[in-house]
């Protein structure tokens, strides 16, 4: 078992708006370590409530504190672990994930979201019941929370420079994918020494799609183990649940981002089974679910989930 870091929670360990190869790390861990750490919601001062005593004093000094970037996210990290090295990939075990503020907000925002023609701005503030897990809207209707981080990141290539927060991309970032939640394991490749390991934009809920450009934007603290894999040739993020599979795909053009997810799906049953390609592809096609991730980040997102009873007859080295 390794060891277990607090991270502290104010702008000394965030950043808003960019990933950058070139920032030094806020923390060093070993592979194995566990990590805590906590990041606010997405947007400035324009997205707080109107009442002023629901906002936490802290926030507003991360907001003063913190020069404006490519993007409206406040990212924590990043976090280096020892023995990471480029070509690498870090396996990022969701240990907990839980609600820090009372509120969070939903936007609908011209020229933005899935229907850009809904040329208003419009902005509701939900409460939130941490102590039942749930969320109300004005209008009465109140829903589930199943918190995840919008953004789970690795720093990007050094000769990329300083990159936007908004569109995800090969280290993953602004995937804004439902199924990351506490239980579930995100591969990302490493592009720099330490890998530079990064959290934020909190998400209570989100329907597939993200379609009016925000989830239920809120503060959250997450629990992570970070584990170097030097025996994974990932080259691209991938997750996996208790039960399901799940290939990412991520391109400006959403059948290009279908296409990814599928392809890397059929490698990954290939790598686990005694299928061939053609075989993986077929079972992909009856029992995969091919969902839309996002079509709000520019770069939009299509994930495809595989239940992984299905794989049991045919695992490598069980004779199947």
């Amino acid at each position: 078992m390794g060891r277990h870091h607090e991270v502290p929670f104010g702008p000394e360990t965030m950043v808003m708006g960019f990933f950058d190869a070139a920032l030094p790390p806020i923390l060093e861990v070993e592979s194995g370590d566990s990590v805590t750490l906590a990041s606010w919601h997405a947007g400035g001062s324009s997205r707080l409530p109107p009442d002023p005593t629901w906002v936490d004093p802290a926030h507003r000094a991360c907001l003063e504190a913190l020069e404006p970037g490519f993007g409206p996210h406040l990212i924590t990290g990043p976090i280096a672990v020892r023995g990471a090295e480029p070509g690498d990939v870090l396996q990022i075990d969701i240990l907990a994930i839980e609600p820090i503020s009372d509120w969070g907000f939903v936007l609908v925002a011209p020229l933005l979201g899935t229907l850009p023609e809904q040329d208003e701005h419009a902005i509701i503030h939900p409460r939130i019941d941490r102590a039942r897990g749930v969320c109300h809207l004005p209008w009465g209707t109140e829903i589930a929370l199943r918190p995840f981080f919008g953004i789970l990141a690795t720093q990007p290539p050094p000769h990329w420079g300083r990159v936007p927060s908004s569109p995800p991309r090969i280290f993953g970032g602004n995937m804004d994918n439902k199924e990351l939640v506490a239980g579930t394991t995100l591969y990302l490749p490493v592009f720099v020494r330490g890998a530079g390991f990064c959290a934020g934009d909190g998400h209570g809920v989100q329907g597939d799609g993200e379609v009016s450009i925000t989830a239920l934007e809120t503060a959250l603290r997450g629990t992570f183990r970070l584990t170097v894999r030097k025996d994974l040739d990932y080259r691209r993020p991938f997750a996996e649940s208790p039960t399901h599979l799940i290939a990412i795909g991520l391109d400006e053009d959403l059948d290009d981002a279908a296409i990814q997810a599928t392809r890397e799906l059929v490698e990954h049953v290939c790598r686990r089974t005694t299928l061939s390609r053609n075989e993986a592809y077929m079972l992909c096609s009856l029992v995969g679910d091919l969902r839309v991730t996002q079509t709000v980040d520019g770069v939009k997102g299509c994930h495809m989930m595989l239940d992984k009873a299905h794989l049991q007859p045919v695992l490598r080295g069980t004779g199947g």
